[in-house]
């Protein structure tokens, strides 16, 4: 489903394979069971030898013995993914309430009526429940009371893209015990060539601590060194933890009972959806989910009607530091903008970052994603100033009232010759 996806979107899909690599004696007898279970399955699935393993990832460990590979495992960028949806979405009439907090949902004779929000009332018969790490939340103001949203952080290491090339699949060992709830991780690679590695899974009920901890780093960076010796602590430019949805079902007693995930389908209020507790891999499986959820949408009554006009290919430009020397020169003639270079790493332009803020971005974080700007080795050291310079221009606001991500995550607080002037009257 990915393939037509990008195609009509615009957005990067590749497919490296996953390599599953056998280190241990052990691990190459299940190397077997595995392969022998995808053949079962009709898995597209290739027996790599200890010499061919080493032709194709020379950098990996002396130590492997062997592996298999799964050739159609791809990757995507998830906020690619996600900003090229809605816009696309908004091309074709959608409205997406941005800053926009759910306070309650009105319920009628059995029957979604209203949804109650910070900023006013939508009248709607149908919603869709899916929101994440507060699904439960949301659940439970039409009485369904019936799980818990219990998150469980997975840290991610990003190193320096000038490690390009020195793997080339998605790699990880062979797994002589599943974990249920997570595919172990890997060392994989971002569709920009950035090597990534994790994540790792750690009990976290906090749903709005979003910190790193000291050993999480360590954890993953030993797991997957062993795969690849070569890569040092010094080419990590990054790292950030994201929190799983973590799903438990409740008991009618109101205890949890169990982890489940994939919590799909329609509920005793009619019109109300759940879509909650989606776990890996959810970004793979997001396509069909959608088409599950409009047949769901269908069964619950909604009239579903085609629309004629949608178009569902997203326009986009390519982006500057992958044009050849000819078509940078002839951009720049059309925009002088693209002549300067704002974010040196990634080597994104002005032109870049106002058509960003064209199409809805706000923040650091907004500009970030859109453009890669701030996502090099010196993450942001040497353009952040200059974004800020941007989007205040653009926005038309002053340079303090902008965020990293919204909310109260300012930049600056202040001109610096106005603290030393309020230092001064202080004392």
């Amino acid at each position: 489903m990915y393939d037509k996806l990008a195609n009509d979107l615009n957005i990067k899909f590749k497919r490296p394979g996953l390599l599953l690599v056998a280190l241990t004696l052990k691990e190459s007898f299940y190397r077997l069971a595995v392969y022998i279970w995808a053949k079962i399955h009709k898995i597209p699935v290739q027996w790599v030898s200890k010499g061919k393993l080493k032709k194709m990832e020379p950098n990996l460990t002396p130590k492997a013995k062997g592996g298999i590979l799964f050739p159609t495992a791809g990757i995507v960028s998830p906020y690619e993914v996600t900003l090229a949806l809605a816009e696309n979405a908004i091309t074709n009439g959608v409205k997406i309430a941005v800053n926009t907090e759910v306070i309650d949902i009105i319920v009628e004779n059995n029957q979604v009526r209203e949804v109650i929000t910070n900023r006013g009332v939508i009248k709607t018969k149908f919603v869709i429940n899916a929101a994440g790490l507060y699904a439960d939340k949301i659940a439970e103001m039409v009485g369904e009371d019936t799980f818990t949203i219990r998150p469980h952080a997975g840290t991610i290491l990003i190193f320096d893209k000038k490690l390009q090339g020195h793997y080339n699949h998605i790699i990880t060992r062979i797994p002589l015990k599943v974990d249920p709830r997570t595919k172990g991780g890997g060392a994989a690679i971002t569709v920009d060539g950035n090597p990534i590695w994790g994540p790792n899974f750690r009990e976290n009920y906090d749903k709005e601590n979003y910190s790193t901890e000291k050993e999480d780093i360590e954890l993953v960076f030993k797991k997957f060194s062993e795969l690849l010796p070569k890569i040092s602590k010094r080419d990590i430019i990054s790292f950030f933890t994201g929190l799983r949805a973590v799903a438990e079902l409740k008991s009618k007693s109101n205890k949890n009972e169990k982890e489940s995930d994939f919590i799909i389908g329609p509920t005793k209020i009619k019109g109300f959806i759940n879509v909650a507790g989606i776990q890996s891999p959810g970004l793979t499986a997001a396509p069909a989910i959608a088409e599950m959820v409009v047949e769901i949408l269908r069964n619950e009554g909604a009239k579903l009607i085609p629309k004629k006009t949608f178009n569902p290919v997203r326009p986009t430009n390519p982006r500057f530091s992958e044009l050849s020397l000819p078509q940078m020169d002839e951009m720049i003639k059309k925009d002088a903008k693209y002549g300067n270079i704002v974010c040196r790493c990634e080597k994104v332009t002005e032109a870049e970052i106002v058509e960003s803020i064209r199409k809805g971005a706000t923040t650091i974080d907004g500009i970030k994603f859109r453009t890669r700007a701030g996502m090099g080795r010196c993450q942001g050291s040497f353009c952040l100033p200059r974004i800020l310079k941007i989007l205040s221009r653009e926005l038309r606001i002053t340079p303090e009232k902008i965020t990293k991500r919204g909310g109260n995550s300012y930049i600056v607080c202040c001109e610096t010759k106005e603290l030393r002037r309020q230092n001064i009257e202080r004392n």
